[in-house]
């Protein structure tokens, strides 16, 4: 549609996870649009998210350290791990307050249509963790879909030989939601997920 390296710009951006052709053209023309400074600072960055982001050594999160801030953090609780797919899930969680352990970031989900298995999972640095006594919990944060129970069911089986707690998030009916707009699935697992908030009185 466009000359040389306008078209090569739209076709890379488009390679991009969400961008259809339209937003790429878009974008494309943005930056087309943009100062020259702010190009240059973009593309700047860019290059340096490539050289100097590595996986925590630790945890295997995203981080420009050798460990990232939360593993180096002392005041963390180091007998807890909570095991999410992607770094992304670790700042979503971050956001609740609720969360004062450490986690491990598997690096996606078992998915054998795309050709990820358990060996393409940052799976064995997982269990060289648990060796450390320390560790009494391990918290299963996949995603609620396909592939990340599937990644959970793998997990939780694999782990019965580690003799330590394995417990996985509660998943289940939105706040905010009516039920009558609730899939099926939710629906049950929020069923299957009811916590007791009142004891029966023993009958007389």
């Amino acid at each position: 549609m466009y000359d040389g390296v306008i078209q090569d710009l739209i076709d890379e951006l488009g390679r991009l996870p969400g961008i259809g052709p339209k937003s790429a053209q878009r974008i494309a023309f943005h930056i087309l649009d943009a100062d020259t400074d702010d190009v240059r600072r973009l593309a700047t960055v860019l290059t340096e998210v490539k050289s100097k982001v590595h996986f925590c050594a630790v945890c295997c999160v995203v981080t420009t350290d050798p460990e990232c801030r939360i593993c180096s953090d002392t005041r963390r609780d180091g007998t807890v791990l909570c095991v999410v797919e992607e770094s992304k899930d670790v700042v979503a969680i971050e956001r609740t307050r609720e969360f004062r352990g450490r986690y491990h970031v598997l690096g996606g989900a078992i998915s054998p249509i795309e050709g990820i298995g358990p060996e393409n999972l940052h799976i064995k640095e997982l269990y060289a963790r648990l060796n450390d006594p320390t560790i009494t919990e391990v918290i299963i944060a996949t995603d609620p879909n396909l592939e990340g129970e599937a990644t959970a069911t793998y997990l939780i089986r694999s782990l019965t030989t580690f003799g330590i707690k394995v417990s996985k998030l509660a998943s289940g009916l939105p706040m905010g939601g009516d039920l009558e707009y609730a899939d099926e699935l939710t629906l049950g697992r929020a069923f299957e997920g009811r916590t007791s908030v009142l004891q029966a009185a023993p009958t007389p």
